[in-house]
């Protein structure tokens, strides 16, 4: 295999496959990144047998062929490189000879055999708005479980509507709750729900980037995968398994007393105070009275704080235990400029929503309450 390609085009498109390739793995061949030249193209592929990318770019391709680089190694050496076109030529004993202007290189590869074969993109089931569904991950994301025994709450639930996307995220003491209005369909009726593993989440941002307003992923699946078409670039991943908890019975429907208040100013207060919140449960203790919310935490290692902020509140007087990571979470994750506490009672979850904004989405966040 012998081809020409551009440095930029190269380095765009190795560094996209770094999030997929297995950096830390008792097989080697996930280490690399497998390149085959075809026609005028170099096609990229990279896995960790969890998650794949398929992705490719221009090539002058003077010899069809395929074979496997590790891929931090080529790509930390080729960004070294002036910006110019490589030239990568592969021997018959799996070397890859790389010439760029006056420098020339040699990296060991491995056998196009032994990489593992990534399923096909069967039918396409929706068509997802790329930036709506990057916003949407970036505003459940951090709601997502990070203990690998709950695999269940590993990743969030992607419910897809004719009219409608609905993503929703848990840990067990949190819930990121959003549904969006949205055309997915192509005609035909769209009916589908699946589990997104947390990593999956985090590279289809990274692909959403380069989409621009209006751009729009295909979507489908198998028995075992998700697929996520970004143009040229195909994100394949393997489904989580399991039964998600019955989110709807989580959104309170009961929360009558409201505070809202200036996002910047409660997130600044909540900070603050935060700093002499006990280390390991990050435990702050809020105040809900008659035209303000107060926040108070107290550690005996490190001391004590207070803040208030001005709030429109009408209901009886409340003091709530929150993690104050939960609601700093949130507040760094909506662009409104106020957002509403939805309370119940002392000892049931509280709920955040931004005012104002988009009437086609909604946005719930459930936080349950802490003893302190």
């Amino acid at each position: 295999m012998e081809f020409t390609v551009s440095k930029a085009d190269l380095v765009r498109e190795l560094s996209l496959s770094q999030g997929v390739v297995e950096k830390k793995t008792t097989i080697p061949i996930l280490s690399n990144v497998l390149l085959e030249a075809r026609e005028d193209r170099l096609y990229l592929t990279a896995t960790d047998l969890e998650l794949g990318l398929r992705t490719s770019c221009p090539a002058k391709v003077k010899k069809e062929g395929s074979g496997t680089i590790p891929a931090r190694k080529l790509l930390d050496y080729v960004r070294l490189l002036p910006d110019s076109d490589i030239t990568i030529k592969f021997g018959d004993n799996n070397w890859a000879n790389l010439t760029c202007g006056r420098s020339k290189t040699r990296i060991a590869g491995m056998s196009r055999e032994s990489f593992p074969e990534l399923p096909t993109m069967p039918a396409v089931v929706a068509q997802l708005p790329v930036k709506q569904l990057s916003s949407m991950i970036a505003r459940t994301m951090f709601a997502i479980s990070m203990e690998e025994s709950r695999f269940t709450l590993n990743g969030a639930l992607l419910l897809l509507a004719d009219k409608s996307i609905t993503m929703v995220a848990t840990d067990g003491h949190r819930l990121a709750f959003v549904k969006r209005d949205s055309d997915v369909g192509d005609g035909s009726s769209v009916a589908y729900r699946a589990l997104v593993p947390r990593k999956a989440m985090g590279e289809i941002t990274k692909l959403s980037d380069d989409g621009g307003a209006d751009a729009k992923a295909s979507f489908g699946g198998d028995d075992n995968h998700l697929f996520f078409e970004f143009g040229p670039r195909l994100l394949i991943t393997r489904k989580l398994t399991g039964n998600f908890p019955d989110y709807e019975r989580v959104l309170p429907q009961d929360n009558t007393n409201t505070a809202i208040v200036a996002k910047d100013e409660v997130k600044a207060a909540i900070e603050r105070v935060a700093q002499f919140a006990d280390e390991r449960s990050r435990a702050i203790r809020v105040q809900f009275t008659h035209g303000e919310i107060k926040v108070f935490s107290s550690a005996l290692e490190t001391g004590e704080s207070e803040e208030s902020v001005t709030a429109t509140y009408t209901g009886p007087d409340m003091e709530i235990g929150f993690n104050a990571q939960y609601l700093l979470d949130f507040l760094r994750a909506i662009g409104q400029d106020q957002v509403a506490f939805g309370l119940k009672d002392q000892k049931s979850a509280g709920e955040l929503r931004p005012v104002g904004g988009d009437e086609t989405e909604q946005y719930r966040y459930v936080v349950m309450p802490m003893r302190i």
